[in-house]
């Protein structure tokens, strides 16, 4: 009975510890983003001194153009073209990347088969296929779907595969001594076991086609951040030019942010369902 007591007068400060922990770290990634925005400002009005063109990459610079690019250059337009082919991209990553991962995952003979060419295929840049991209498809939104796909696949293929190999081995046998189909095997125990790790690759997957994106954009497209960055250049217009990096800087860290949110919570309903 005491003990029970003694765990229930203790379990608000035990609620009370994350909180505080969570709001020490909101407050030092504030402050350090602070801090990273006042040396900006530092080493801009430095350059200034000898470069007057370097005064237009300020920050206050930045957000004083961001009005006019969201009214004359339709920056939302760019933002909802770039997002799109992001979830193009991903979506035929996913397509691809996630079934040969679970067969790699499967087959310990596909996996010796196919490992060598994979790791090859890995360690190209996604941008040496540039050219080759432009040849095939074609100049226009095709090229950059093929270079975004490619981009993305090896994250999710990678952890597809080992989310399949360390599957719980106990759920395995206990839908097998069910007399489990394979489609229930499927649904039931392999798609929760490794969701959280095919979560982990797309959050890998974002962050690579987020890096991606811009270059591929400027392959002929008339749309996009990676084309509005290229058309502020040639208007000579580096504010704007700054705020667009800035646009994309923020997009990417909420894509991040959205990945890493789901995933945590995924991973945690997991943990509960394997206790």
């Amino acid at each position: 009975m005491s003990s029970v007591l003694v765990r229930e007068a203790s379990s608000p400060a035990r609620r009370r510890a994350p909180a505080s922990a969570h709001w020490r770290s909101v407050a030092l990634g504030v402050a350090g983003l602070a801090a990273t925005l006042a040396l900006w400002w530092l080493a801009v009005t430095l350059l200034a001194g000898h470069n007057a063109m370097a005064a237009q990459f300020a920050p206050q610079r930045a957000l004083e153009a961001l009005p006019a690019l969201i009214t004359s250059d339709q920056l939302l337009v760019h933002v909802a073209t770039s997002l799109k082919r992001i979830a193009v991209g991903l979506a035929w990553a996913v397509v691809v990347g996630v079934p040969l991962g679970f067969a790699i995952g499967r087959l310990r003979w596909l996996e010796q088969t196919l490992s060598p060419t994979l790791q090859f295929l890995r360690m190209i840049s996604p941008l040496a296929w540039m050219p080759l991209a432009v040849m095939s498809p074609g100049v226009g939104d095709r090229a950059v779907y093929f270079l975004l796909a490619f981009a993305a696949v090896w994250p999710l293929v990678m952890s597809t595969a080992s989310g399949v190999a360390h599957l719980d081995q106990r759920w395995i046998q206990l839908g097998e001594s069910l007399a489990a189909t394979r489609a229930e095997m499927l649904w039931h125990i392999y798609v929760p076991g490794v969701a959280a790790h095919v979560l982990t690759g797309v959050r890998l997957a974002i962050g690579i086609l987020w890096i991606v994106l811009v270059p591929a954009e400027m392959l002929g497209v008339s749309a996009g951040l990676g084309y509005l960055i290229l058309d502020t250049r040639d208007r000579l217009a580096y504010s704007e030019l700054t705020a667009v990096i800035l646009v994309i800087g923020v997009l990417g860290f909420l894509l991040d942010l959205a990945a890493r949110a789901i995933a945590a919570r995924l991973s945690s309903d997991v943990a509960v369902r394997d206790q």
